[in-house]
């Protein structure tokens, strides 16, 4: 295992696409939050939720993470390298569990990072917006409870989408239609649960991987939320591990 890690990790460093997916992720979702915090403006009105607002941007910046999660997999298929990869190291489970660990680990550095970078964009543009002390709104700090726990699963959420896309392209093999795929999985419930009324639209937002995931996301009026904050974050976490599961049962039984 430690060999696979290790090799893993070579791969995953020296492919010049990573690095700048990472750093894309980082700007993409700071700056969509930066551009959420600018274009509010509240009153007196006490139904906003800063910490939420400020982590707007990781909607958008999570469908980085999951390119970059299809493409560990995905692009050894179309080049013909998993062979390589599978004959270096025979043991196929081994594979997935050292990508799946080298792509969390990195995940969570560019989730801390984002994350920490939305909420100092929120603390120092939404009182511009109205949404200061004066107003009746707290200040977006790390040292309130319910924002420290909107952070964590903020982190959290983003290292479950890249497992979950991990997953689904070790699933499908093919580097467009994975992507498209978990783009769909992600964006598309959220859409289609619009559409129709409770309590299904309440059932769709409960089992859909985006609006469970980002219920921890929300500090005020839980109570509203279709779905609690960590129970959200563990519908999401199931999702991530059955595409993980049923991705190590295909990888076993067919051929590279």
């Amino acid at each position: 295992m430690t060999d696979a890690l290790r090799a893993e990790w070579t791969k995953l460093r020296t492919s010049a696409g990573t690095v700048w997916l990472l750093i894309g992720t980082v700007a993409l979702t700071v700056a969509v939050s930066a551009g959420v915090a600018a274009a509010t403006h509240v009153s007196s009105d006490r139904g906003q939720d800063p910490t939420k607002l400020a982590l707007t941007g990781i909607t958008l910046g999570q469908a980085v993470i999951a390119v970059l999660a299809v493409l560990v997999i995905a692009e050894e298929y179309g080049t013909g390298m998993i062979r390589l990869t599978l004959t270096a190291t025979p043991r196929r489970l081994v594979v997935l569990a050292a990508k799946a660990v080298n792509l969390a680990g990195l995940t969570l550095l560019t989730g801390l990072l984002t994350v920490a970078g939305c909420l100092l964009v929120g603390r120092l543009m939404l009182p511009g917006a109205g949404l200061d002390p004066t107003h009746g709104y707290a200040l977006v700090s790390i040292s309130h409870g319910p924002t420290l726990r909107a952070a964590v699963g903020g982190v959290l959420y983003l290292v479950l989408i890249a497992l979950l896309a991990l997953g689904v392209a070790t699933a499908i093999r093919d580097t467009a239609v994975s992507i498209g795929a978990v783009l769909a999985l992600i964006y598309l419930p959220p859409i289609l649960a619009q559409t129709v009324a409770d309590p299904l639209r309440r059932h769709l937002q409960q089992l859909a991987p985006m609006t469970a995931g980002m219920a921890g996301q929300a500090t005020t009026d839980l109570r509203s939320l279709p779905i609690g904050p960590w129970t959200g974050l563990g519908v999401l976490a199931a999702w991530a591990a059955a595409a993980l599961l049923i991705a190590g049962f295909l990888l076993r039984r067919r051929d590279a």
